[in-house]
Parts: structure tokens; C-alpha cells; sequence
């Protein structure tokens, strides 16, 4: 019999799981509330050029992302040879090697000048301390407290504030180490993390990336188009799903579009939303779920992106140095959290800003954390100002921009929180309790495209096999 699934969410998860399960043989409505699939993998425009406005980038430290791309025929590149800097005490400074923010290399450390004389003298004791053990009450931490404990806390403030605020827009000391971070407290509770700094492979030391010439954007799109070509998926747009009921066959799932609302029918469903419409959905549903997924808290964000004239006085010798951009800890007080020269980073961005008129350079800010929602909530001209006037402080640039976009992702990056992995156990059994039900998304296992795609992977398979499972009569109530 064939099996009716409705997926809500056009994010990349939803994509996925919809893909999943169109191979295993399910007719799928995926339902997506925006006008555009996608999610955070978005396209814009500034000065004529297409580009990305959310995620730019594949981690190539896990395979999910590179694979699908590559199954979707999708061409991938690797960005240039320019490095990121951190722009503290003053200076744009090179970024020593770390594990997400831990020193790897003292010596490093110590000639990039992020860190005064005490902050130094206290990274350089982590040799000598004793492997980390957590009590048996304490079987999680935060990065931050991890980290304090063995360099110090302005290794913490100048090096693993900028790199967690660039990957989750979070605050090192409230975000789980088990969660974000497991290699690093795998390390800690061995002994030394800088001794045992030769057996971290580079890709996990100094992030590894991979991008899609013309932007990130093209992996939902294309995925989406391969989708509706199968005859088993319907991608509705505009479509949001307000409700959910469980009824004795499967679900019922209200739907509201522009001036209508009507209730579709599933045996099963996949819920790909965030935190806060998939605990509203589950209210009823799965109960303890969604008391779980309430408390999930996310920070708002938003990306600034400019376009300036190569030839302009001063931008070339500001801006064309070298580097990829830079990271900012949020103790230095300034009001963007990073800068990406895209035109450095990515030949296609480069290429693209090759015009009749003249060479345009491509670069965004990046602006918001955990907490700050506030000084987001300002017109888009003062964000620009506020970006202009830290890109100026950093690195000498008085150009006005050709043109300049702001893009918002209001609650955009979940927060994992300390107990992060247990909160999740919880969720997972209480959707677990409910037959045909799964979830998936960026508020589970990790917030990069691989794990929200391994994550969307893992919830069409419990349905696949709890399907089988009822069929063969292996399920606790055959």
C-alpha cells in the first residue's frame, strides 16, 4: 500500500527527508510555509551579482553535504589559500591554529599577539595541568568552562568566543561542549590538549570548506527540482501547517494559504520546522516533546552584504591583503561579529564582480548573538552604517559601497545549551512514541548542512523502518 507522507519544512532538512522517502517508495507533500525552498540557503542580489545571503559554505569534515551535491551533479570548489584573522586588541591578527578556539600551537599563539602577557603566561600552564574529569553530577559543561579551565579565560574571550559566535551566534560559556564540541572534552579528559595537538587532523584544527560555484543556494534548488521530477513529491510554497492531529489511520494536518485553510491526510509525517512551530505542532500530539522544544532558545542574525569599486582610493590596499576576512570577539565591543571577503575567498565571486564598469569586490558582515536581539532591531541603513564604520576602524576602508543588502534570519541558529544531548534523547522518545511520526532539523545534532542533512537521513529512516517493522509484525503491538 502506498504510504502518503506529508513533510513540513523546505529547508534543506525537509528536502532531504522528502528525497529519503520518495526513494523508499512514499508519495510526499512537503509543505513550506515561505515563498521559496531553501531556508538558510538563500540568494540575493547586490550590485547585479547572485550570490548567497545565509550559509555559504559546505564543512567538509563529514560526508553528507559533498555527497549530495555531487549526486545532484552539482560542482564543488574549494575556497582560496587566504587565511582569517582576528580582529582584537586593536589589530588584525593571524589566526593561530585551534580546535574551534583551544590553542594548538603555543608558539603560534604566542606571535599572533591575540593574547596580553597573563592570558599568555596561563595558556602556556595547559602542558602541565592534569587530564579534565567531570564529576559524576557534571556529566556536561559549557566550551567556555572547559576551555577556562585549562588556557585561561581570555583564550575563551579572544579566540573561542569568535569562532562558536561565527558557527551557532552563541556564547561560549552556555554552550555545550558534548554537543558542540566532543573532540575537544575527549582530548581534555586524556591529558593535554596541546601535547596531543599532532594527532588532530588538520581538517578538524582549521575548518575545512567547500562551496558551490555561484553560491550555496543552487543545492534546494536543484534538489527541489529533482524532487518534483520523481512524480512521488509535491513541493507547495506559501503553505503553512498550523496543526496537527493524530486520527486512527494516521494524521491530519491543518494547512493555511493565502485566504484558505483546509486538512490533509498523511500515514505519516516528518516535521523539519524549528524548535518553537514544531513544539507548537506536537502540543497535542507528543506532549513532553514539546515541552522540550519550547526551551530551545535560538539567536537572531543578520548579513550585511556590500559591493565596493576595486579602483576606488584606498579599497584595494584595505581590502585585497591577502585574507579571507576576519572574526571579532564580542569583548572588544564592536557592533559586527565578522567580516567574509567573499571576492578572496571564492574565485566565482571574483569572477563575478568583473564588470564593463569596473572590478567590484564582494564582501559581508555579519552582525547578532544570543542575547542581542536588540541592536538588531534598528532600520537596515544602521546596520550598514554600524558595519561600514568597524569594517573602516579595521582595516582603513572609506569607500562608499556601490550597494549594500541587508538580510535578517530572525531566531535563525539554534542554541545548544549545556544537557544539550540529553534534551534531545528526551525529544527523540517522545516522537519515538508516536508511530509514523519523526523530526529533523538544525536543533538536534548540529547546525551545518551535513548534520542537518544526516539528520533528516536519520528521521526518514525510523519511518522506513517502523513501517517495515509494523508490516512484518516485529512492532511491540504485533
Amino acid at each position: 500500500m502506498d504510504q502518503r507522507v506529508v513533510v513540513v519544512g523546505g529547508g534543506i532538512a525537509g528536502l532531504v527527508a522528502a528525497r529519503e522517502l520518495a526513494a523508499a517508495g512514499r508519495t510526499v507533500l512537503l509543505l513550506e510555509g515561505s515563498p521559496t525552498v531553501g531556508g538558510k540557503l538563500r540568494r540575493g542580489e547586490v550590485a547585479g551579482i547572485t550570490l548567497d545571503v545565509g550559509a555559504e559554505a559546505i564543512v567538509n569534515r563529514r560526508p553528507e553535504g559533498v555527497a549530495l551535491a555531487r549526486e545532484l551533479g552539482i560542482g564543488l570548489v574549494r575556497p582560496s589559500a587566504a587565511t582569517s584573522r582576528i580582529w582584537t586588541r586593536g589589530a588584525l591578527r593571524p589566526l593561530p591554529r585551534t580546535l574551534m578556539g583551544a590553542p594548538l600551537d603555543l608558539a603560534q599563539l604566542a606571535d599572533s599577539g591575540v593574547l596580553g602577557d597573563e592570558g599568555l603566561r596561563a595558556a602556556r600552564r595547559e602542558p602541565e595541568l592534569a587530564a579534565t574529569t567531570l564529576t559524576e553530577a557534571e556529566t556536561d559543561l559549557s566550551v567556555g568552562d572547559l576551555v577556562d579551565r585549562r588556557y585561561g579565560p581570555e583564550v575563551t574571550d579572544r579566540l573561542v568566543e569568535p569562532l562558536l559566535g561565527g558557527v551557532y551566534a552563541g556564547r561560549a560559556r552556555e554552550i555545550s561542549v558534548r554537543a558542540a564540541i566532543p573532540s575537544l572534552l575527549d582530548l581534555a579528559e586524556r591529558g593535554s590538549i596541546t601535547a596531543q595537538a599532532g594527532g588532530v587532523p588538520p581538517s578538524a584544527a582549521g575548518s575545512i570548506f567547500t562551496g558551490i560555484p555561484g553560491g550555496m543556494w543552487r543545492l534546494p534548488v536543484e534538489l527541489g527540482r529533482a524532487l518534483v521530477a520523481t512524480g512521488r513529491v509535491e513541493i507547495r510554497t506559501g503553505a503553512m501547517a498550523t496543526g496537527l492531529r493524530r486520527t486512527a489511520d494516521g494524521f491530519e494536518v491543518t494547512v493555511r494559504t493565502a485566504g484558505d485553510e483546509r486538512l490533509e491526510t498523511a500515514d505519516e509525517v516528518v516535521l523539519a520546522t524549528p524548535a518553537a512551530p514544531t513544539a507548537r505542532l506536537l502540543a497535542t500530539v507528543a506532549p513532553a516533546a514539546s515541552g522540550e522544544l519550547a526551551r530551545v532558545e535560538y539567536a537572531s542574525t543578520a548579513v550585511v552584504t556590500f559591493a565596493f569599486h576595486a579602483d576606488d582610493p584606498g579599497v584595494r590596499a584595505a581590502l585585497d591583503v591577502g585574507a579571507s576576512g576576519f572574526l571579532v570577539p564580542p569583548v572588544d565591543g564592536r557592533r559586527i561579529k565578522a567580516a567574509t571577503f567573499s571576492f578572496a575567498k571564492w574565485d566565482w565571486v571574483r569572477a563575478g564582480g568583473a564588470t564593463p564598469e569596473g572590478d567590484l569586490l564582494v564582501l559581508r558582515t555579519s552582525v547578532g548573538r544570543i542575547g542581542e536581539e536588540e541592536t538588531l532591531q534598528v532600520p537596515d541603513e544602521e546596520l550598514v552604517a554600524a558595519s561600514l564604520a568597524d569594517l573602516a576602524e579595521a582595516t582603513g576602508l572609506s569607500a562608499e559601497p556601490v550597494d549594500a543588502r541587508v538580510q535578517r534570519w530572525g531566531g535563525g541558529l539554534p542554541q545548544y545549551a549545556v544537557g544539550h544531548l540529553d534534551r534531545v534523547a528526551r525529544i527523540r522518545a517522545g516522537v519515538a512514541a508516536v508511530p509514523g511520526l519523526a523530526v529533523c532539523g538544525a536543533a538536534y545534532d548540529g547546525v551545518g548542512i551535513p548534520a542537518v542533512i544526516a539528520s533528516a537521513q536519520r528521521a526518514a529512516a525510523e519511518l522506513v523502518a517502523g513501517s517495515c517493522a509494523g508490516d512484518t509484525g516485529d512492532s511491540p503491538e504485533g
